[in-house]
């Protein structure tokens, strides 16, 4: 298992309950092929550019070991959840 950083930003417009949602959605989903090791929720912040004519985002940053073949997953994931507006992952390096 490789160690991976991700970080997703949300739609701002979600409400408090919505977001939690969101975030429980995906630790749970990493932590069911692998671990979770931390979950850095940033808040709210300006964005340095408009996505879907909103100037802000709601940052929340995922530290986990995972097999490589569930990136792929998890990123599909990603793209078909309307409230995550962005999202990268990379392999951090040991």
């Amino acid at each position: 298992m490789n160690k991976y950083e991700s970080i997703i930003i949300i739609d701002p417009s979600l409400d408090e309950q919505g977001t939690k949602a969101v975030i429980t959605k995906f630790t749970d989903l990493i932590n069911g092929d692998g671990k979770v090791e931390n979950v850095d929720e940033m808040g709210r912040r300006k964005l340095a550019y408009e996505i879907n004519k909103k100037s802000e985002g709601y940052y929340v940053v995922y530290t986990f070991e995972a097999n490589p073949e569930f990136i792929t997953e998890l990123e599909r994931i990603y793209r078909i959840t309307d409230s995550v507006m962005k999202f990268i992952t990379v392999r951090k390096d040991v």
